[in-house]
């Protein structure tokens, strides 16, 4: 990304400009939309937060309108804080029926996914509706326990849970100890692989470790979702080559000037028999595309404080670009789809 002006950069652009431009290219915004890495409560706690006079109060008046005529299809939130009270449920519940979905979603598929990141020392604001907002720790791995465990197992079986995770490695911040990180994660792998359930992994300069520890705990075509992937490329070509059935998944990092690494597997994926093993995300609310500022120019010098999911076609459209030819926005986001069915069984 460019140098901004510092005074500008605080800026916080009017509301309007979250609910995004036209796509410029009409195949691209003809492709459904499926996110497969989201955090709707934080994503709606960040917007309450940033605008105090917003026009939406709870998340499904978010969702339908951020998501209006925006072609989102489905997409898959994901909780890793597994004791938030019962919020998962409440949300996961008002997604069950078909009537559901329609009215209360805007028609978008609600799935889910469950699991304790093993490095986490935060507070999450979970405001589902505008008269109750509450704060509950996000545990680290130091505070996962035999009743964390019990929640993640509850959620495993409600109908619209895909998958268990975000769990993995993160020895950037180090905020639990290595040893206690790889224990956790070696005891939800247990779980998830004894279930059947897809894996959906954060690694962060942890590569030697999470390798070594999928390979020992996981079956070679277990269902792997590598989410938000900044390592190198020769840890995503070791894991790729192992597991048949491990995607990488794509967010709006890849367009940061900050990170090779993504744009570089990205490259070597394209040229290989088998084209991109990739999964379009958004880890909203961070990390906004930055090519995204292109299509509004009108904020030059500006930031918006929030990603979501509706942001999905120009993170394909960059990915495209890393691809090459015969690779196209439109195209990377069908592949991409395709790979969804794969893994979540989301369509």
């Amino acid at each position: 990304m460019g140098k901004n002006n510092k005074k500008k950069s605080n800026i916080i652009p009017a509301e309007t400009y979250l609910r995004l431009p036209p796509l410029a290219d009409a195949s691209l915004a003809d492709q459904p939309i499926i996110d497969t890495h989201t955090h709707l409560v934080s994503t709606f706690s960040t917007y309450r937060s940033k605008y105090k006079n917003g026009t939406l109060y709870t998340i499904h008046d978010f969702v339908r309108e951020m998501y209006h005529n925006r072609n989102v299809r489905a997409i898959v939130d994901v909780w890793c804080e597994a004791p938030v009270l019962m919020v998962w449920k409440e949300l996961a519940d008002s997604a069950l029926t078909a009537e559901d979905r329609k009215q209360k979603w805007g028609g978008i598929d609600y799935w889910f996914v469950m699991g304790e990141l093993s490095d986490r020392a935060l507070f999450s604001i979970i405001a589902l509706r505008d008269d109750s907002d509450r704060r509950s720790p996000v545990h680290d791995a130091k505070s996962y326990n035999d009743a964390v465990e019990a929640s993640i197992l509850e959620a495993m079986a409600h109908p619209r849970c895909v998958g268990w995770g975000e769990m993995g490695l993160d020895y950037h911040y180090d905020n639990s100890p290595r040893a206690i990180q790889q224990e956790v994660f070696i005891r939800q792998l247990n779980h998830a692989v004894r279930l059947g359930k897809p894996l959906t992994i954060h690694t962060r300069e942890a590569e030697a470790d999470t390798e070594r520890i999928l390979m020992e705990h996981v079956p070679a075509d277990h269902k792997i979702h590598i989410h938000c992937f900044t390592d190198s490329p020769e840890f995503a070509q070791r894991l790729l080559q192992h597991f048949c059935n491990l995607y990488i998944g794509i967010t709006g990092v890849i367009t940061y000037s900050t990170n090779v690494n993504t744009s570089n597997i990205v490259s070597q994926m394209a040229m290989s028999d088998g084209g991109p093993r990739i999964l379009l995300e958004t880890d909203a609310p961070f990390m906004v595309p930055s090519n995204l500022y292109n299509s509004i120019p009108e904020i030059k010098g500006s930031r918006l404080p929030l990603c979501h999911t509706a942001m999905i076609p120009w993170v394909a459209e960059y990915t495209a670009g890393k691809a090459g030819h015969p690779w196209n926005g439109a195209a990377i986001m069908k592949r991409a789809n395709e790979n969804a069915k794969t893994v979540y069984g989301v369509q």
